[in-house]
């Protein structure tokens, strides 16, 4: 495989939302306004609101493809549905979006495109920055040896073999030959892990122009500094988002090119219930979900 992301090819958008109308058009704004054309605007409705057709046809025109789901698929699910559509209508790219963020300015494509050009890639994501600071990035981002938080803190225009997903990730259709579509069984939060972990695994070149940025909400706050800040471990804010993480973190680490993982996600995580957190009952419900994802038991709460 030699051809990689083509600025003369077909672009297909499509971006996941649920129960979020008044986000979802501020995303879209940007979406379609785009210097850079994108042919489809895909929007996977996890809630079937009428609204949001409407909103979708009001915004996109012709271009607009709605696809209500009756069934709430989750950011996994729905990307899976929207990237296979995409393919179906004959995309040569697929351009990912949600409904809480939304691309920093109308020439995120161009500069994603023009980026893969210069480097061969089949994959190119921008830096995914505070949707109420663009200043801090929104999640830490790991840059040779160090975690960075912020913009000025990055080096260079380009980071070789990273990738934020799914938050503003150009990716060729011909990549997902090989890496497949989202695994609808994790439903929430690790797909975009995964689906990273597949890319990485695919011999693909893949990246992330740091001259370039995708808006979204802070989740920074849930990677917490440990050992003096020699590391991290990530606490979401609500039972709901721990059981995904820490499930679906289970079934990830046990996938080949992950396993390495383990012993490192032992220590650091028995250091931050153990040693800052004092408590062995999140440390024995921690590990009790890694081993439900180990198992592949995907049973939702």
């Amino acid at each position: 495989m030699t051809a990689t992301l083509n600025p003369r090819g077909t672009t297909a958008a499509v971006i996941v939302t649920h129960n979020r109308p008044q986000l979802l058009s501020r995303s879209l704004e940007q979406v379609v306004n785009q210097t850079h054309p994108v042919e489809w605007v895909i929007v996977v409705d996890n809630a079937a609101q009428p609204e949001v057709e409407e909103l979708l046809r009001d915004k996109a025109g012709d271009r607009a493809v709605y696809l209500p789901s009756h069934t709430n698929l989750g950011g996994a699910g729905g990307f899976a549905y929207g990237f296979l559509h995409a393919l179906a209508l004959g995309a040569d790219a697929v351009w990912c979006a949600d409904d809480d963020g939304r691309p920093a300015d109308v020439r995120v494509l161009e500069t994603l495109y023009a980026v893969a050009g210069q480097h061969g890639l089949h994959e190119v994501s921008p830096i995914v920055v505070n949707i109420d600071d663009p200043g801090k990035l929104a999640f830490p981002l790991r840059q040779g040896l160090t975690w960075k938080r912020t913009t000025a803190e990055l080096e260079g225009e380009f980071l070789p073999q990273y990738a934020s997903l799914f938050n503003g990730a150009l990716i060729s259709a011909e990549a997902m030959e090989r890496i497949g579509v989202p695994d609808y069984r994790l439903f929430i939060r690790g797909d975009e892990v995964e689906y990273h972990r597949r890319l990485a695994n695919s011999g693909l070149k893949y990246g992330t122009a740091l001259t370039t940025a995708y808006l979204h909400p802070d989740g920074s706050g849930e990677f917490l500094p440990i050992m003096g800040g020699r590391a991290h471990a990530q606490w979401p804010d609500n039972e709901t988002k721990r059981f995904f993480t820490y499930r679906n973190r289970g079934y990830i680490m046990n996938q080949q090119g992950m396993r390495k993982m383990k012993l490192q996600e032992v220590v650091r995580f028995g250091w931050f219930f153990l040693v800052e957190k004092k408590n062995p009952r999140e440390f024995f419900r921690w590990a009790k979900l890694l081993r439900m994802g180990a198992r592949e038991d995907f049973r939702r709460p």
